[in-house]
């Protein structure tokens, strides 16, 4: 597998044998890859609730998880929207 990443869109392609996968908007697939992760772990984490003993602790341990999966959604979001530029070095100014 092969990754590169086109300059002027920010696109990712992955090269797979004969096929590509271009990545579009990649703080929107993260933020979807993030939800689906999230509808996981708390769906087996509540099935986890209907046993008793350690499944029922793998059930908390999941949703504790997804909790603080919950806490990386913002901060896709504020990443997607705050983007940090390099300053020239100021020794090289002078």
């Amino acid at each position: 597998m092969q990754r590169q990443q086109n300059a002027k869109t920010h696109d990712w392609t992955f090269t797979i044998g004969h096929e590509e996968l271009v990545v579009h908007r990649r703080y929107e697939v993260f933020s979807m890859l993030n939800d689906f992760l999230l509808g996981i772990w708390f769906t087996v984490g509540s099935v986890c609730f209907f046993f008793e003993g350690s499944v029922r602790t793998v059930g908390v341990c999941l949703f504790v998880i997804g909790s603080l999966q919950l806490l990386i959604r913002p901060a896709i979001r504020l990443h997607r929207y705050i983007h940090f530029k390099q300053l020239p070095d100021s020794d090289q100014d002078a």
